[in-house]
């Protein structure tokens, strides 16, 4: 199973606050197996304690590390929000759900967070109009 596909790549999403968008990229993870439910609780209870808001418009929420047993297998999910979501002082345009077993975490969460340092890459994220056009840029500069 590939942790990165077009069926978990959200495109011109729209969500009332970041707790919903958070629960959009469970959701995600769950529907592809990735998860089971629980994980999601954890992805709330992981904002509650610290955002998950890394700016330059970029939330990578994931869960605590009690919920290392809620991961069935490494996934991603990417959701792309053109009017942004409120996650505090900023707004994420993209946000990115993470299920990571073992010492893969870490690996994705640095790879995900160099790419979108990169304001022509994030500009190139938000402004993508197919699930193809956003893997090939993380293809394109992570090892996944």
């Amino acid at each position: 199973m590939s942790i990165m596909t077009t069926d978990k790549v959200k495109m011109n999403a729209t969500a009332t606050d970041k707790y919903e968008a958070i629960r959009m990229a469970g959701q995600i993870l769950l529907d592809a197996g990735h998860i089971s439910a629980e994980y999601i609780d954890k992805m709330l209870e992981r904002e509650e304690i610290v955002s998950t808001y890394v700016g330059n418009g970029l939330a990578i929420p994931h869960g605590t590390k009690e919920s290392k047993s809620f991961i069935h297998s490494t996934g991603i999910s990417i959701i792309q929000f053109p009017q942004g979501v409120d996650f505090g002082e900023e707004k994420a345009y993209m946000v990115i759900g993470i299920a990571a077993q073992g010492g893969e975490h870490m690996e994705i969460l640095t790879g995900i967070a160099v790419v979108c340092s990169d304001d022509e890459n994030m500009n190139k994220l938000r402004s993508a109009s197919t699930p193809e056009e956003i893997i090939a840029l993380f293809e394109s500069e992570m090892e996944l």
